[in-house]
This record gives structure tokens, sequence and C-alpha cells, in this order.
């Protein structure tokens, strides 16, 4: 069953549920982005609460990066074009649409 905490991050409690037994890894996490939070709010002066974390999770990121330099995932695939047959798709139903809204027409102006 999960269980609520309550966590203090930045000196704002939230409220986060959690699985049975992760309760301690969780306020253990919530000590480490609290002081990337202070961190960042100590070196940069006012941040809104979005920022704050935003800062909080690059420092974070930064730190793993620089323990771990192989956990950095890989890069996402480059974009590739939109799947054909979606395409097709697409087209037909912008046909059929196009067809409806000519009758639709046709029949309100001949009553």
């Amino acid at each position: 069953m999960a269980a609520l905490i309550d966590l203090s991050i930045a000196g704002r409690t939230y409220q986060v549920a959690c699985r049975d037994g992760e309760e301690d890894n969780l306020r253990a996490a919530a000590r480490l982005v609290d002081g990337k939070a202070r961190e960042a709010l100590a070196g940069l002066g006012t941040l809104s609460e979005a920022r704050q974390f935003l800062f909080a999770s690059l420092l974070l990121a930064d730190q793993l990066i620089d323990d771990k330099p192989d956990a950095v995932p890989p890069p996402p695939p480059e974009p590739r074009g939109p799947d054909p047959q979606l395409v097709e798709r697409a087209e037909w139903l912008a046909t059929h649409l196009e067809s409806l809204a000519a009758q639709l027409e046709n029949s309100a102006s001949n009553p």
C-alpha cells in the first residue's frame, strides 16, 4: 500500500506518495533536491519555484555526470518524417471530410 509522506524542499512542504518501505530513500532524495534548490537560490538570488527546481535538477544532473559520466543518456534519435501510412490516412480523412462538408453545403442551399 502507498504511504503519504511530507517532504520539505526549499522551505515548502510537499505531500508525496511512495511505496511502503521506500520512505527513507524518498526522504534522502528530497534532502538532495532541497540542498541543490537552496544552492541555486543562494547563487542566483530570487527565483520562481519552477526555475529553482529547474536549476536544482541541473545541478544534480551535473553532479551525476561528474560522478558517473556513463550515466548520461544518449541523445534522442534524429526526428524522422511522418509515417507514410498516417499521412495517407490523414489525407483520406481530409478528402472525406471535405466531401461531407460539400454535401452539407449543397443540402443547406437547396432546401
